[in-house]
């Protein structure tokens, strides 16, 4: 008998059994809790939630939003028990987290496709296999993980510096160029003179930062260790520290062919150059005051951000080295990885990473091609930047219309803008769909 191994009844190994079943394929669903319990979880329930009860925004003009929208055409198990056990929470999706965890457990118990085993998988199974063991992955699934990732280490500390939409810098404010004219110009340069930069300056060193997690505590001296350093702590060191570091004016020349006194640097995040890293800046500032600080910058004055600086333990694979657009294993393809370990960040777009390699995994066993989402969609999106993005500076990415294609032509005004990316995604998903 043909079957899939789903490692991991998280919220991404959960939708990935679920759409296998779904599809007629007998699923083995490992889950070593409650026999091996890990530092977060209470429970042995399948997707329990570890942090807030909240999956974020119902709202169309917002990307999560429009993401719990394409899930639902899909058939997503966990956002169908999200509604089914939701609890009062304005226009966000809340749920009872009990109630919740139990609704999916039931569900999947109860299917007669899926099997549950309740233990610690120490080896990768044989046959095809989703992986979906996200953050808290068990030491000796992570040395096979390793082995199959080729590197050393799945642990370390995430110093990721804040991305922010590109429609929304002024780039008036800035100018293209390349340090010393070397290469072509692919980064905007944001100058400040003097009184520009010791105001931000002043305000980064009076920020509030954000407490470390307890789990974080004993790796704490690697955060401020050579590329890892806090923006904050680095400014702290002198007036100048910044000017010495990522704010360095050297070998840069505004239009007017004068050195700036301190220049950051914005390097695009994706190649259609939606989105833009703040070079240098990882951060452990709270993220409302991020907000307020970066803004001090000209260019960045109406920044929207995507994603904020973080310092924190994480783990993640390279996914751009390892994974298709469809989570798939590149040099592997019974292997499919789903979940935060592949560096989607958020509830849903764990499920959802698992959702896309459930239907690919089980399209695998049935001898068809794995799907590739279209580019107009939100899952589609997310699952190209994860494959795609520069392995160099691959970060975590959650839903946000930054990582979708343009808009041809444009839409002007911001709630227009979004409500237009929401109908040409659920559009595109709903033909393509339809027509597997």
């Amino acid at each position: 008998m043909t079957y899939v191994s789903v490692i991991g009844a998280g919220l991404a190994g959960s939708e990935a059994a679920w759409q296998l079943a779904q599809r007629g394929v007998e699923v083995r669903l490992f889950e070593m809790r409650p026999e091996v319990q890990t530092p977060a979880h209470e429970t042995g329930d399948f997707a329990e939630l570890v942090c807030s009860n909240s999956l974020g925004s119902m709202l169309e003009s917002a990307a999560g939003g429009v993401l719990k929208k394409e899930l639902e055409w899909m058939d997503s198990l966990i956002l169908q028990a999200a509604q089914k056990t939701m609890v009062p929470a304005g226009g966000a999706l809340a749920v009872d987290r009990q109630l919740f965890a139990q609704e999916v457990t039931r569900r999947l118990q109860e299917h007669p496709k899926i099997t549950t085993i309740y233990e610690e998988c120490k080896e990768i199974p044989s046959g095809v296999v989703v992986i979906a063991t996200g953050p808290l992955t068990s030491p000796a699934l992570t040395s096979k993980l390793q082995d199959l990732t080729k590197r050393d280490n799945l642990y370390f500390f995430d110093a990721a510096a804040p991305i922010v939409l590109g429609e929304s810098i002024d780039y008036d404010q800035g100018f293209w160029a390349a340090r010393y004219d070397k290469g072509t110009a692919d980064y905007f340069n944001c100058p400040l003179n003097k009184e520009e930069y010791e105001d931000f300056v002043a305000a980064l060193i009076q920020a509030e930062v954000a407490p470390l997690h307890e789990s974080d505590i004993a790796t704490e001296d690697l955060a401020v260790f050579e590329g890892c350093m806090p923006l904050e702590v680095m400014a702290k060191r002198g007036a100048d520290a910044l000017r010495y570091g990522p704010f360095r004016p050297v070998g840069l020349a505004g239009p007017d062919g004068k050195r700036p006194y301190a220049v950051l640097q914005l390097r695009q995040e994706n190649t259609e150059a939606t989105l833009f890293n703040l070079v240098g800046c990882q951060t452990r500032l709270k993220w409302g005051e991020q907000k307020e600080v970066f803004r001090r910058i000209p260019a960045l004055q109406n920044a929207e951000f995507v994603r904020y600086g973080v310092m924190h333990r994480n783990t993640f694979i390279n996914s751009p080295q390892v994974l298709t657009a469809g989570f798939q294993v590149k040099e592997d393809p019974r292997l499919f990885i789903a979940g935060q370990i592949t560096g989607v960040e958020g509830y849903v777009e764990s499920a959802a990473s698992g959702l896309l390699a459930g239907v690919n995994a089980a399209r695998f066993v049935q001898g068809q091609e794995a799907l590739t989402l279209p580019r107009e969609t939100m899952l589609g999106s997310l699952a190209h930047y994860i494959a795609t993005a520069d392995p160099k500076y691959f970060q975590p990415m959650n839903a946000n219309f930054g990582i979708l294609p343009p808009l041809d032509p444009p839409v002007r005004g911001k709630k227009e803008r979004k409500l237009a990316y929401a109908q040409r995604a659920l559009g595109s998903l709903q033909s393509f769909w339809t027509e597997m």
